[in-house]
């Protein structure tokens, strides 16, 4: 099939050229590299779905972040609604990795969480991968490059059933065990399946059919009937002919390659423990011995061990330093790769295998792991190369490497779907620059416009926000050491009126949208370093770009080289989009919200209310500095919602003592509508707002664990 790509809108401005030139690129030139660089706003993902229509080959697209990721994946899937569009990220809710420090004799054990939905989604990936599709979209995070198990392993554990064949049930059921899927007699779930007298029902392991389990019935040794049929209702659904049931794990294997990696890994052990005794470390050797035979008993009994990944190079058949196989190896050869900010990702990539590297040595170094623990790693950038032979890379401001892996075939998108063009670039000198601030300020307040003021470091932006408090504008500061959630939720004041104006650093880069904000000031401008090189200012800028009367005032002692190259390049970028607009007489217009604006922080809002009826509302809102002030709401009493949010945010007096005993009344209750609401969000692909409620929900047990402020 074929890949039909569903728009209520055509491409318009430069968009068509583009999609032209990527598909020329990537099919008649057959180059490695392709850099579409087109400015914040002017519609880049529906270029590369337009190429990728045309193209058609199955791709994979790779971006910096989860939450980014999630957003690409509901483009994607609405451009393409009748092909396979997947989702593979990490799957851990949370993870520490396991560890050992030296210094102090401490040993970290791996803890995670799970997030069974995503783990599903990646199963699922893979299955549709191998199933023989072509119209197949991945978009994935850098979970791209980390180890999966071997494609052909998990295919030949791939039980495939069909209406006639004769197979013995209890072998069939000793099948489904291998392919590691757990035998129950009550409900049935993902990856379990249950006997029922002549017949047998399982669940796959991935989501791909929603509710719905099958059914094999058979008459002696012949699969005489198969069909779906609802897990709530137990009603019939769909008769198949065939059905294939795919393994419930990544990390899956044969068993010749299971009892093979057994006695390789016990001679692997003998070695490591002579290597220990020789060299007198008695600790490290008993370690090791206890550890790798423990796991060694859990892999012949079940198949499976926790951390049975550092085991992959065995189980895998692969020769010592050999890569790992990752979600890439499932692909065809003539995969197409697109890397959506490139500028980041590619960076991203390349830095995986250091950091994983020098955390499993000293695993290895004191009798953790076998050294073949190192084996299972991410890629390194070079093997990363090699597995890609086409690349789409996309960027508003792509990097050195991505143009020199181009060739020179630079595709230009500069005209945006709303006409509007780049931002007016203003150079002020550093005198007097407070003032002429305010004034600026004041003017885009006045306009019922937003701003955005960026400072070279932490504290400034802290001393900045503070006069901007003194002299009466609504603003809060946001960098690094601001939490998840305050951090979204001084994003939404902005959108919503509650502030005029955010300072921050070098967060208020990409994927940030925010059309309301017309005016980007940035102070020492002229600096050299990553902050003021001309990426950054570019992406800084960029946050204006999406309003008719988009400016950036720079301010600096001198103007630096990078300032002169931004300015170069606005200045060309400017000439093409007015020229455009003149010739098809169009005028710019106003940018939409996002669609994906954070619908938790509507109910964030709604669970806080004054701390006292009599108190005076405030002009601002900073939870960063411990002042927070909402519109004033009247207490109900039965909401538990609403005494928590104002216990756990909020300083009172006499109405302290009321909230914390209606509060430790209710926490339980509290703790699981917040963790509900964590799960529901992750589901839902919305990770930000899956880190609100945990952050909520791990509030809420400390203050239930007599941690929190009395």
């Amino acid at each position: 099939m074929n890949f039909n790509l569903v728009a209520a809108y055509t491409p318009t401005g430069d968009q068509p050229e583009a999609i032209e030139k990527i598909v020329k690129s990537v099919v008649n030139e057959k180059n490695e590299g392709t850099t579409l660089l087109g400015v914040t706003g002017s519609g880049k993902t529906f270029t590369v779905a337009n190429a990728i229509a045309k193209i058609d080959r199955p791709t994979l697209v790779i971006s910096h972040n989860k939450t980014l990721a999630a957003q690409l994946y509901n483009e994607f899937k609405s451009f393409f609604p009748d092909n396979a569009v997947e989702f593979f990220v990490s799957y851990y809710d949370y993870y520490q990795p396991e560890a050992y420090l030296p210094s102090s004799d401490t040993y970290i054990e791996k803890d995670l969480s799970i997030n069974n939905d995503i783990e599903q989604m990646r199963l699922k990936t893979v299955a549709t991968l191998l199933s023989g599709r072509r119209d197949v979209i991945v978009v994935s995070s850098v979970s791209c490059i980390y180890g999966c198990g071997n494609p052909e392993d998990f295919h030949a554990t791939a039980i495939t059933l069909r209406v006639g064949e004769r197979h013995h049930r209890n072998e069939l059921l000793r099948r489904f065990v291998d392919a590691l899927y757990t035998r129950t007699e009550i409900e049935l779930k993902p990856a379990t399946f249950r006997v029922r007298g002549d017949s047998i029902e399982i669940m796959a392991s991935f989501g791909e059919f929603g509710d719905q389990g099958f059914k094999i019935v058979f008459f002696d040794n012949e699969i005489e009937a198969i069909y779906s049929f609802n897990i709530k209702s137990g009603m019939k659904q769909n008769t198949l002919q065939e059905v294939t049931i795919y393994p419930c794990n990544l990390f899956v294997s044969t068993r010749d390659h299971i009892n093979r990696a057994i006695s390789q890994i016990q001679d692997d052990l003998v070695k490591q423990i002579e290597y220990f005794e020789k060299v007198e470390r008695p600790v490290e050797a008993q370690r090791i011995k206890q550890r790798v035979e423990y796991d060694l008993e859990m892999i012949k009994e079940l198949g499976y061990c926790s951390g049975i990944e550092n085991y992959s190079r065995y189980l895998d058949g692969r020769a010592p330093g050999s890569r790992p196989f990752c979600l890439l190896d499932f692909f065809p050869e003539d995969r197409l790769v697109v890397i959506d900010e490139s500028h980041v990702t590619v960076p991203q990539i390349h830095g995986m295998y250091g950091g994983d590297r020098s955390r499993k040595e000293n695993l290895v170094e004191y009798g953790f792991r076998l050294p073949a623990a190192l084996d299972n790693r991410p890629l390194r950038f070079p093997e990363f190369e090699l597995l890609t032979p086409q690349t789409i890379y996309v960027s508003a401001t792509p990097a050195e490497y991505e143009m020199e892996k181009s060739n020179g075939v630079i595709v230009e998108q500069l005209i945006r779907p709303t006409y509007i063009i780049d931002p007016m670039i203003i150079l002020r000198s550093e005198e007097n620059q407070i003032d002429d601030i305010i004034d600026r300020l004041n003017g885009a307040i006045k306009r019922n416009e937003r701003a955005i003021v960026t400072t070279i470091s932490k504290r400034s932006a802290e001393e900045m926000s503070r006069y901007l408090d003194r002299i009466g504008i609504k603003n809060n500061y946001i960098h690094s050491d601001i939490e998840t959630l305050d951090r979204v939720k001084i994003l939404d004041d902005l959108r919503e009126g509650r502030i005029d104006v955010i300072v921050g650093v070098n967060l208020l880069r990409e994927g940030i949208d925010l059309p309301a904000v017309s005016l980007v000031i940035i102070l020492d401008a002229d600096k050299d370093g990553f902050l003021r090189n001309v990426r950054a200012l570019t992406q800084v800028i960029g946050r204006a770009a999406r309003h008719p009367n988009g400016k950036a005032v720079l301010y600096g002692r001198c103007i630096s080289k990078a300032m002169k190259e931004l300015l170069k390049q606005s200045v060309q970028r400017r000439a093409k989009q007015i020229a455009y607009n003149y010739e098809h007489n169009l005028r710019p217009q106003q940018a939409k919200k996002s669609s994906n604006e954070s619908g938790i922080l509507a109910d964030i809002e709604a669970m806080s209310y004054d701390r006292e009826s009599t108190a005076q509302p405030s002009s601002r809102s900073n939870t960063s500095r411990g002042t927070t002030s909402y519109n004033t709401r009247e207490i109900k009493s039965n909401n538990t919602a609403v005494v928590a949010e104002g216990f756990a945010g909020y300083t009172t007096n006499a109405s302290n003592n009321v909230a914390r005993s209606l509060l430790l009344e209710n926490i339980d209750k509290l703790i699981d509508e917040m963790r509900t609401k964590m799960e529901t969000a992750a589901k839902e692909l919305d990770f930000q707002n899956a880190a609100i409620y945990r952050d909520k929900m791990y509030e809420l047990q400390k203050i239930r664990d007599g941690k929190g402020d009395k």
